[in-house]
């Protein structure tokens, strides 16, 4: 309900479309059956699919996340993943991370910083990735030793 703040009406709560909404969020990043759930009590990943409902509630056109499976296992990582490649169908998602060897398996693009930026767009999962002799960058390196994830993109 966090996400629509700004918007309770004091004394009266919430309009039904308010909760409507917000149950929709959670149905929709799986966390439905934990609507009555004090926050305190989830793990890691839960919290943070419950922070991406939050932020659906506003109805967002795009999600910007920082880090966003920082302190949480391989197998909460997965779902976060796998939840924000579901969400970015219908909104645009831009993740910073520094784990790229995991973002290669679900970004189409990717702009790498190592004293510059560089671009690249693995939409299409390159075969033959050019060489320039003046750029090393580990997007491409991890392309090319195969260690992008299968993610049917």
């Amino acid at each position: 309900m966090m996400g629509h703040v700004g918007h309770k009406r004091p004394l009266i709560g919430y309009k039904k479309e308010e909760i409507a909404c917000a149950m929709g969020a959670l149905e929709q990043v799986g966390m439905q059956d934990f609507a009555n759930v004090k926050i305190g009590t989830l793990s890691g990943g839960q919290r943070q699919r419950v922070m991406i409902a939050r932020a659906l509630c506003a109805h967002p056109k795009i999600l910007l996340l920082d880090e966003p499976t920082a302190s949480i296992d391989v197998d909460g990582q997965k779902q976060i993943y796998d939840l924000l490649k579901l969400l970015n169908k219908s909104i645009t998602i831009v993740v910073v991370s520094h784990d790229i060897s995991v973002i290669l398996g679900y970004a189409t693009k990717v702009a790498h910083i190592n004293k510059k930026l560089t671009f690249h767009d693995i939409s299409h999962k390159q075969e033959n990735i050019p060489n320039d002799d003046m750029h090393f960058c580990e997007v491409e390196m991890l392309q090319l030793l195969g260690t992008k994830k299968s993610c049917g993109c």
